[in-house]
């Protein structure tokens, strides 16, 4: 439970933090002053502030404080005197997205993650419950959706915004000889991510599958975050060299020439490893002193042993009527060998961006739908 308190002298109040161990933390005048909550500072409809926090004086101090009821009432050296609600200052301090975290996960042990479209459909608690689903395993496949390519950007709209890229808002994979990526072969395609030669890179991936009438061409998946803590584990200073060097990544055809520069393994600024970008047919090695890049290719190759091997590959025949929606970012997809002369193959793709099911998921938690879920 963190609480916030008042301490420090009448002349030089504090505002403190205490957690459940009683440990404190002082708050800075300045966080507390650009978080002003009434009406002066605050349009109450947009939540957006009427001031601009950025010409704060950097050395703003905190001259009086007294609690109020369950509100503390702060006055700043600028002037500013304002009530504060302690509760939105908690949620700041926390540093919370408001989304669960994720669980990495290996092939033995994969969360279930197969939902009935129809029983979420106007849920709004099921559906709460299958996107937290979704936020800590990476992946979900819907079962019971419409035979139809048209409902393919239906349902995607209900978890995001649909991102238009060089292969369309939708693209049928189906086997095309002389296509423009192999894809749209009957070939093995190893664990990859979807256009890593893009910018920014799709954050969502919709294959929704209308007909599989070949043996082959099982679905494969893996989680990249379980990947790479094996590979840290293994190669600390292998995985560094993922992380930090960047590669090329080009995709081109006659009507583009897409090329990106970054990183294998993605970072964010606490240098928690979030994602890969990858793709073994799309990416070129980068010219490195000769023991750099054997470091390096060791590296790589293990990742790739990883993401290919028993323990992480999970591996099932998407059957018509079922969908699959996966962080095109968090988890590499592939797909097994198949013979178009068995039977027709034909899924429909799209990508929606990577914060629709985020956004999705809070927005159905102010309304209530959590708390139903649970």
């Amino acid at each position: 439970m963190i609480q916030l308190d008042i301490a420090g002298s009448a002349r030089q109040p504090r505002i403190v933090v205490r957690n459940h161990r009683g440990d404190t933390i002082d708050l800075p005048a300045l966080w507390l002053r650009e978080r002003a909550q009434d009406a002066s500072q605050v349009d109450a409809t947009t939540g957006q502030r009427l001031i601009d926090a950025h010409l704060l004086p950097p050395d703003l101090k905190l001259v009086e404080a007294r609690r109020i009821d369950d509100r503390l009432q702060l006055s700043f050296s600028d002037g500013y005197r304002g009530t504060f609600d302690p509760a939105p200052l908690i949620e700041d301090i926390a540093m919370d997205d408001g989304c669960p975290e994720p669980a990495p996960w290996h092939a033995g042990a994969v969360p279930e993650c197969r939902v009935a479209w129809p029983d979420i459909e106007g849920d709004e608690a099921a559906m709460a419950a299958a996107l937290e689903r979704f936020l800590v395993s990476g992946f979900l496949v819907l079962t019971g959706t419409p035979h139809k390519a048209d409902a393919t950007l239906e349902i995607a709209g209900r978890f995001g915004t649909v991102r238009e890229t060089n292969f369309g808002r939708r693209f049928e994979v189906v086997s095309r000889p002389g296509s423009n990526d192999l894809a749209y072969r009957p070939v093995r395609l190893g664990p990859h991510t979807d256009n890593p030669y893009r910018v920014p890179v799709p954050g969502i991936q919709i294959l929704h599958c209308l007909e599989n009438g070949a043996s082959g061409g099982l679905s494969t998946l893996a989680d990249s975050l379980a990947a790479a803590a094996l590979l840290r584990d293994e190669d600390p200073d292998g995985f560094a060299l993922l992380a930090e060097i960047p590669v090329r990544f080009r995709f081109r055809d006659e009507g583009a020439d897409h090329v990106a520069l970054r990183p294998v393994i993605e970072t964010d600024g606490e240098e928690r490893m979030t994602g890969l970008h990858y793709s073994p047919r799309l990416d070129s090695l980068p010219l490195l002193e000769e023991a750099e890049l054997q470091a390096y290719q060791a590296a790589r190759k293990r990742l790739a042993e990883l993401l290919a091997g028993p323990e992480l590959e999970l591996r099932f025949a998407l059957q018509p009527g079922e969908l699959l929606m996966f962080d095109n970012n968090r988890i590499v997809h592939g797909r097994t060998a198949f013979d178009p002369e068995e039977g027709p193959r034909r899924l429909i793709g799209c990508y929606i961006d990577c914060d629709g099911p985020r956004s999705l998921y809070r927005v159905l938690g102010r309304n209530g739908a959590l708390h139903k879920a649970a």
